[in-house]
């Protein structure tokens, strides 16, 4: 009797079984001979998601394990207050530090909440000791951690990835602990890095300089979340230098995360002219009315995508109609208050290239769901 591999070439097995949780790619391998070899073969483990929930309890040794050497790019979930996932995934971060040298990407999300006062030691030592042995990293992805990262974590990435691409540090924590130094370090260490997130606390005008300089490789997108005591006491940084590095980077983008602790006065040093500003999203305790205007009046070359979280207004509705009718590139809009109809009006009027919208004219339960545009 033909085993069931057989029937098909063991390159179109990879290519079906590539799209299997772990749990069934691990039941495909115990089939026969044929599909194990398909089932472990590295086009199935080149881009790997893993939720540690429900797939990896229990499995890492010997399947999980003879395949580590495959995967390229890793989207790892868990939940920080379960045990078992927990140490589920600090094993295969650990694991995947002695076994895999060719890893290139790390995208690291968390559900649910973490633990009061979680320091997230036990995780955050397992990225440490992956970031010093994968050398060939490109992409690394923490901004799902709610752990706070430090200077250390950020030098271990500086000297033990040199082939970085793209780093994101902007997580959702209330210290910010990654000091300006150690970011200028990472660009130092890190030339070919085209994408950076950060809290605006880490960001110094050094910094932008060192990213404008001459022989600096071509830099796409900078995120920037304003969400912590650190940010809201930050130095400004100069128009002058904004200007500069849009210069040197004509393509840049730049995003912004306004949070409830900007004072007034901080989110008028954040808001600089010459900032390429592609995506702001406001959820400010203060005015939001000036800001919006603000972009309406600087942004509107570049900005494509709104997020405003206040509370409804005259003033707002009136600042979000001039926003609609300079900002003819704008692709999302998201306003999560009630708005009168001549704003939506002047949304679905004024920008032609709107995907997406979320703009309501009446109360109604959450969660708001945007509405697609055809």
């Amino acid at each position: 009797m033909a085993e069931p591999g057989e029937q098909l070439p063991e390159e179109v097995l990879a290519l079906i079984f590539r799209h299997l949780p772990l749990p069934d790619r691990a039941a495909a391998a115990r089939v026969c001979r044929a599909w194990a070899a398909a089932a472990t073969c590295s086009v199935v483990w080149h881009d790997t998601s893993i939720s540690c929930d429900c797939e990896l309890e229990g499995m890492l040794p010997p399947y999980l394990s003879a395949c580590l050497d495959h995967v390229q790019n890793l989207w790892l979930e868990f939940e920080p207050s379960r045990k078992s996932s927990r140490r589920a995934a600090t094993e295969l971060l650990t694991a995947l530090a002695g076994r895999t040298p060719g890893l290139r990407g790390l995208c690291l999300e968390c559900r649910g909440e973490k633990p009061l006062f979680d320091a997230g030691r036990d995780v955050l030592d397992a990225v440490h000791a992956l970031c010093g042995a994968a050398r060939a990293l490109r992409h690394l992805d923490l901004r799902r951690l709610p752990f706070s990262l430090d200077d250390s974590l950020v030098l271990q990435v500086a000297h033990g990835c040199p082939e970085l691409r793209s780093l994101f540090l902007d997580n959702r924590t209330l210290v910010g602990s990654v000091g300006p130094g150690s970011v200028l370090l990472l660009l130092e260490g890190c030339p070919c890095l085209r994408a950076l997130g950060l809290h605006l606390a880490s960001l110094s005008r050094t910094a932008l300089e060192a990213l404008a300089a001459p022989e600096r490789a071509p830099f796409e997108l900078l995120t920037l979340r304003c969400a912590c005591p650190e940010d809201a006491r930050a130095p400004p940084l100069p128009d002058e230098a904004w200007a500069a590095l849009s210069r040197r980077h004509p393509g840049l983008e730049v995003e912004l995360e306004l949070e409830p602790v900007l004072p007034a006065e901080s989110v008028t040093r954040v808001l600089q002219p010459a900032v390429p500003v592609a995506a702001l999203r406001l959820s400010l305790s203060g005015d939001t009315v000036g800001p919006v205007r603000f972009a309406a009046r600087h942004y509107a070359a570049t900005l494509r995508a709104l997020e405003v979280r206040a509370a409804s207004s005259a003033e707002l509705d009136a600042a979000l109609e001039e926003l609609a009718a300079r900002c003819a590139g704008l692709r999302e809009v998201h306003c999560f208050c009630v708005v009168r109809p001549s704003v939506l009006h002047a949304f679905r009027a004024h920008c032609p290239r709107l995907r997406s919208y979320t703009l309501k004219l009446t109360r109604e339960p959450h969660p708001w769901r945007p509405t697609l545009v055809a």
